[in-house]
């Protein structure tokens, strides 16, 4: 009830402060849709829409796909010592903070190492250039944030693959199945509403990324990995336009619903094929 409160009064307050002029120090004066229509002529704010669309597009894939197969070979030896290590140690990253993960990951790059230089020469990159350049800065944040998250969709999928009967593969097995066969016939149909459930999950958080980015980029070069929440934070704190901010917000939440809405409705559909 209380996480309600603070939640719908927060959406409440977000809504009537975007019909106002206001910059936190003054107090608010109300100026109708100005806001709303100056967002069809903002074309920072379709840069930073699409600079969220990249990431999601980026990382979300790569998260599902690599969360799956980092499962799927764990649940293959979760008795042994090394299955439990490489459970343990891909979810260290979900539990440290964004803020953290971004400084240490700057650090990294930006400190001129010479065995991170070695390692990434390999492949013929400078990792001192990576967050300089507009078209690999945001390649990169795209990256670290799959490396980030890997592990929390790892678990979910994980708990799920524990939870298949085991007679399901024995019985495959006895057909004469290959471990291909049954990974793709049998666990991947049966996994469906957790990859669901963690495709829609990765996309809404995703779209909300600012700590990585404001540690990492804080934006740049020349916007090119300025998010939606990252250019809303800009508009109040550096360009005193609280109002503005927050009804760029209010786009940004509305697109969020929007995909809670489909995540509800293939949620219900895969449940009624159940």
């Amino acid at each position: 009830m209380i996480l309600l409160t603070f939640v719908a009064g927060s959406l409440i307050i977000a809504v009537c402060f975007s019909f106002t002029k206001y910059n936190i120090i003054t107090p608010a004066k109300f100026n109708g849709l100005f806001n709303y229509q100056k967002l069809l002529r903002d074309s920072k704010l379709r840069q930073c829409i699409m600079n969220t669309v990249k990431i999601t597009l980026m990382a979300v894939p790569l998260q599902i796909l690599i969360s799956t197969a980092l499962a799927a070979l764990i649940a293959s030896r979760k008795d042994t010592l090394l299955g439990k290590f490489a459970k343990a140690s891909l979810f260290i990253p979900v539990l440290s903070s964004n803020a953290v993960v971004g400084t240490i990951w700057k650090a990294i790059l930006n400190g001129g190492h010479p065995a991170v230089s070695f390692l990434f020469g390999l492949v013929g990159l400078d990792p001192t250039m990576l967050l300089g350049d507009s078209t690999s800065a945001i390649i990169t944040l795209s990256m670290i944030i799959v490396w980030k998250s890997m592990g929390y969709y790892m678990i979910i999928t994980l708990s799920s693959l524990m939870s298949i009967p085991d007679n399901y593969y024995e019985a495959a097995r006895v057909d004469g199945a290959n471990s291909w066969n049954i990974f793709s016939r049998i666990t991947i149909p049966l996994l469906k509403p957790t990859l669901i459930l963690n495709t829609f999950l990765a996309i809404i958080s995703s779209m909300q990324v600012f700590d990585i980015v404001y540690t990492m980029t804080g934006g740049g070069p020349s916007m090119s990995t300025t998010t939606m929440v990252m250019y809303a934070y800009q508009l109040t704190f550096k360009g005193g336009k609280a109002g503005y901010a927050m009804t760029v917000s209010n786009v940004l939440m509305l697109m969020v619903l929007v995909v809670v809405l489909f995540q509800q409705r293939f949620m219900k559909r895969e449940a009624s094929e159940i």
